[in-house]
This record gives structure tokens, C-alpha cells and sequence, in this order.
């Protein structure tokens, strides 16, 4: 057994069925706790992540008068002020619900809008209930080994950011406003445009998206859509933001994907965005074009490189162990694989090898899932690597081909310069190098008394040209890390 899950057991369906009424019982921020705990098979396991996945983000709506006093509050003017119409609620979850409403352009003219409105009373419960979840994740790191390995207290402090991120509307129409500039060009998806003069902390304001949901697949059809070539546009625009962009939707279910009247793909609700840096996004990417082209030793070689497998172990041994994950795969149809179940088997693998939780990289997969769950609605037959693999190779090709060029690995890292692209294991050491140098700081640097004693020597012997040499060292490498710092 490769590991214990926490929470895993051997009826985990009837357990999850339960454990999502429990937390629907308990309120708003266990449904969001619930909801990140799907994210996080490595913790509860593959089962019960899955019975999560359905735990409904549903709340009772609140009052009219309540979202009147949120956003008058908010935004400084009442509702009338704000809206030529401002109707009841067509949605209510966890965090906010949301209005339809209208205003009136400079033109004269009506537009439709979304207006998103933070529940009264939810950041004091969620600060409450957040205690309950630190201690629970302490308790589990204490009395074991896996708990500790999966860095739980870290789990639980990244969903303390990221629902406090969610939170606060104004960053979610930072993230709107970033992923619409950087698909400005793409032809088959866009993004509401924000109404900022009508945004606040506590209130958003997007465009009415009036587009067909994703989820409706017969509508789709009736509408003269060809739903093989919108599964195929929905995989490769996720690709594309998170390998080109490095910013990619971590929410992607039915409900908040559209098709409009011109074809595009529309995406709604910005509250859990992820990033992958660099290291990460070449990582995606050179595990894609491995498992395309069968080379398992170069994925195995990734991993090492970028600082993901300890390298106590040797690459021959992960190198087997990524291909007893491969080789079951070919021979079969493309239709037939799973792109999602691949990596999430090549995440169960590394933790036999001491890979330990990555939060960006677990959302990363976590969307996947969800992507390729929606595209194989829309199309059965869907093939995951024939969409995928023009968008791995065109970043393969921009980034470590001959034209390819490195960026810096980490802020701040002057000076890891720019490296040719046939040598893209020399960027996999330097991110390793630069990682290493960045943890160091911030544990402060400080010289081994080892060494001070051994300059030292080499003072008493009057060997002060080795001396010099040595305290030069030490000190350019210090006046680095203060760079750094």
C-alpha cells in the first residue's frame, strides 16, 4: 500500500454521501473546506475526493434588504443610485450570491449586468470556523507520519488564503480583468468585462453573459454547435493559460462555463484562480510531451530537475515506476485516455518516492479532472492528446527549442541569464540552484562555525591567499543572498 490515507476508508462512498450532508449542516466555510478537500486526493483519498467533487456550493439566498445594505455600504450609494434595475437573487452559494440588474450607458442605452454580492457575516465565520481547521490539521501532523508528509497545517493555510482571496472581490476583478488581457487575442475564449465603478470589497460587477452553459449539451446542439470542436477549444484554452500564462481557472465546472453567440467560450466566476511559475510550467509540460512521445526517462529527469523527487533515489528506479504508469496506455485509443487519471497516478507514484504535496500542482490536476470531465460530456469520443499535444509542442518549441530562451526561475534572481535551447537540462539545474538559494534565505544565511574555524587556519598558517580567497567567497555569496533577500 503506497500510502495511509487520513481519511480513506473502504465504504468512502456512503462515508462521503454522509460527510457532505454533515458539512452542508455545519454551514458555509465547512462546505468551502469540503470543496478544497476534494482537491486534495492525497489526503482523503481518490474516492472520497470524488464523492466531495458533488458536494453542491448551494446556500439559502439572503434577503433583498441585506444585499441593499451590502452594497450601499460597499459602494457608497443606495441601489437606485447604482441600477436602473436591480432584481432578486438567481444564485446563492457559500461566499456571495448574485443579482441580475441593469444600467444605463452613457449613450442612454441599457446593459445587462451580474452583480455579485459578499453574504453578511461570512469572513467572522469562516475566521471562527478556520481555528477548528488548524487544529484539526495540527492533531493530524502529531499523530502521524502521512499527516506530517502532506504538510496538512500547510493545506489548511493555503485554503485560509485563498477563501480570504475569494473574499474580496476586488482581486477577483484583478483576476478577470489579467485573464482577459492575456486572451485578448484568442479567438475561442473570452471574459466578462468588469464593471469597476460598481466594485468593491464586498460587491462585484460583471457583464450579463446571455451564452448557452456548457452543461447543456442538447441546447448546444440546437443551436448549430459543433460540441466536438468545443471540447477541443475548451482543453487547449486550459493549456494555454496555464502553460503560456502561467494564470489558469481553478474552477472550470459546468456552471461557470458558456458558449455565446459567436462561438467562444465564455468563463464566469474568478474566486480560485491558479499560478505555475516557470519551474512549474515546464514541468507540465515536458511530463505532456514525455508520456506523448514515450520517453519515460525524460520524464523521469523533470522531476529531479526541478527539485520535485529528493535525489536520494536513483532516476532508474523512478524512471520504471513512470513507465509502469506509461506503457498501459498505448495501445489503446486515444479516446480511451485519461489525461486527469494519468497524472493523478503519476502523483500517487512520486509519493512513494518522497515527492511531497504541491498545492499549485494539485489544483493544477484537480482542474484538469474537471476539464476533461466536461469535454468528454460534450463528446464522448473526446481525445485528450490529439487537443493537447499542438499546444505542448508550441510551448516546447517557444521555450526550450533553438529560439527558446530562459526567464528568470525566481524574483529577483538577476543573472541566470538567458541559456540555449538545446540545453534545457542546464535550466533544470539552475532552477534547482536558484530554489535552493531562495530556501536558504529565507532561512537566513549564516556561516557553519566549521568554516569560520577553518578560515581561521588557514590565517594562523599564513596562508593568506587562501584566506582572502575564502572570505572574498563568503562574502560575494552573502552580498547574493542580501540581493536576493
Amino acid at each position: 500500500m503506497s500510502a495511509i490515507r487520513l481519511l480513506e476508508r473502504r465504504n468512502a462512498g456512503a462515508a462521503g454521501v454522509r460527510l457532505s450532508a454533515a458539512l452542508t449542516r455545519l454551514g458555509p466555510s465547512w462546505v468551502k473546506f469540503g470543496q478544497f478537500l476534494a482537491t486534495r486526493p492525497d489526503i482523503v483519498g481518490k474516492q472520497l475526493a470524488r464523492d466531495l467533487e458533488s458536494l453542491q456550493d448551494k446556500m439559502a439566498p439572503f434577503g433583498m434588504d441585506e444585499a441593499r445594505a451590502v452594497i450601499a455600504d460597499a459602494l457608497g450609494a443606495p441601489v437606485e443610485a447604482l441600477f436602473a434595475e436591480f432584481g432578486p437573487p438567481v444564485a446563492a452559494a457559500s461566499i456571495a450570491q448574485v443579482h441580475r440588474a441593469s444600467v444605463v450607458r452613457e449613450d442612454g442605452s441599457r446593459r445587462d449586468v451580474a452583480v455579485k454580492v459578499l453574504r453578511p457575516g461570512i469572513e467572522r465565520h469562516f475566521k471562527r470556523d478556520l481555528g477548528d481547521f488548524f487544529f484539526i490539521a495540527r492533531l493530524a501532523e502529531q499523530l502521524s507520519a502521512e499527516g506530517e508528509r502532506l504538510r496538512l497545517v500547510a493545506a489548511v493555510e493555503t485554503l485560509a488564503r485563498s477563501v480570504t482571496l475569494e473574499m474580496d472581490f476586488r482581486l477577483e476583478a484583478a483576476a478577470a480583468s489579467e485573464m482577459a488581457e492575456n486572451t485578448k487575442d484568442d479567438h475561442d475564449f473570452r471574459v466578462p468585462e468588469v464593471d469597476w465603478d460598481r466594485t468593491a470589497r464586498a460587491v462585484l460587477t460583471l457583464e450579463w453573459i446571455d451564452g448557452i452553459k456548457l452543461s447543456d449539451r442538447d441546447a448546444l446542439i440546437a443551436a448549430g454547435r459543433d460540441v466536438a470542436a468545443v471540447s477541443c477549444a475548451l482543453m487547449q484554452s486550459f493549456l494555454r493559460h496555464a502553460m503560456r500564462d502561467g494564470f489558469f481557472h481553478g474552477d472550470m465546472h459546468p456552471g461557470n462555463l458558456f458558449v455565446d453567440d459567436q462561438g467562444r467560450i465564455v468563463a464566469v466566476d474568478f474566486g480560485i484562480m491558479g499560478r505555475l511559475g516557470d519551474t512549474e510550467r515546464r514541468f507540465l509540460a515536458e511530463v505532456l510531451h514525455g508520456f506523448i512521445v514515450r520517453n519515460y526517462r525524460r520524464v523521469a529527469e523533470v522531476h529531479f530537475e526541478v527539485g520535485y523527487v529528493p535525489d536520494i533515489h536513483p532516476v532508474e528506479s523512478f524512471t520504471q515506476a513512470i513507465r509502469a504508469i506509461g506503457e498501459p496506455i498505448h495501445g489503446r485509443s486515444n479516446d480511451q485516455i485519461s489525461m486527469a487519471k494519468l497524472l493523478t497516478l503519476m502523483f500517487e507514484i512520486t509519493s512513494l518516492f518522497g515527492m511531497r504535496a504541491r498545492p499549485e500542482l494539485l489544483l493544477l490536476q484537480k482542474s484538469m479532472v474537471v476539464v476533461e470531465g466536461v469535454a468528454r460530456a460534450l463528446d464522448p469520443k473526446f481525445d485528450m492528446w490529439t487537443a493537447a499535444a499542438p499546444v505542448v509542442r508550441e510551448w516546447i518549441a517557444r521555450n526550450l527549442g533553438p529560439i527558446g530562451r530562459a526567464e528568470d526561475v525566481t524574483d529577483g534572481a538577476v543573472g541566470v541569464g538567458r541559456f540555449i535551447g538545446a540545453v534545457p537540462e542546464l535550466l533544470g539545474r539552475s532552477a534547482v540552484l536558484v530554489r535552493r538559494v531562495d530556501e536558504l534565505t529565507r532561512a537566513g544565511f549564516v556561516l557553519a562555525p566549521e568554516t569560520v574555524e577553518a578560515i581561521g587556519r588557514a590565517e594562523g598558517r599564513g596562508n593568506r591567499q587562501i584566506a582572502a580567497a575564502a572570505w572574498i567567497i563568503a562574502a560575494l555569496l552573502a552580498a547574493l543572498l542580501v540581493k536576493l533577500w
